[in-house]
């Protein structure tokens, strides 16, 4: 003979309790990532030429990973190598502490060099 089931009985059962905090899921919009990314860009940067626009950013997050494209003009001469990579560790610092999400990858794009003031002054160089 084979057990039968309770029926309704064990619809009735209540489920396991899980804590308020555990409950649900939490979703972080890509645009919000990227206001992220882009202040960090700028906070490691720091001053940038006057002419400059603000660096920002464009972001693809699947799961907890968020892809990242910054965009940024910076001053010429300088070591663009070297400004870029700082750039990019402080992006991947705010991003992982701020939003808890993994960042494998950050493209920096350098759309503009912006010549020193100083430096077109001391050649003699007007426009």
């Amino acid at each position: 003979m084979t057990p039968v089931s309770g029926g309704a009985a064990e619809l009735r059962r209540p489920a396991a309790v899980v804590p308020a905090g555990e409950r649900g899921a939490t979703r972080i919009a890509d645009r919000v990532v990227a206001k992220v990314a882009g202040q960090a860009a700028r906070e490691a940067l720091g001053e940038l030429p006057e002419d400059a626009a603000r660096p920002y950013a464009t972001v693809v997050v699947r799961h907890e990973t968020a892809r990242i494209r910054l965009h940024l003009e910076l001053e010429y001469p300088g070591d663009i190598g070297a400004r870029c990579g700082r750039v990019r560790r402080h992006v991947v610092e705010r991003v992982s502490a701020l939003v808890g999400m993994e960042v494998p990858e950050v493209a920096v794009q350098v759309e503009r060099l912006h010549p020193a003031t100083a430096y077109g002054a001391a050649q003699g160089r007007t426009r």
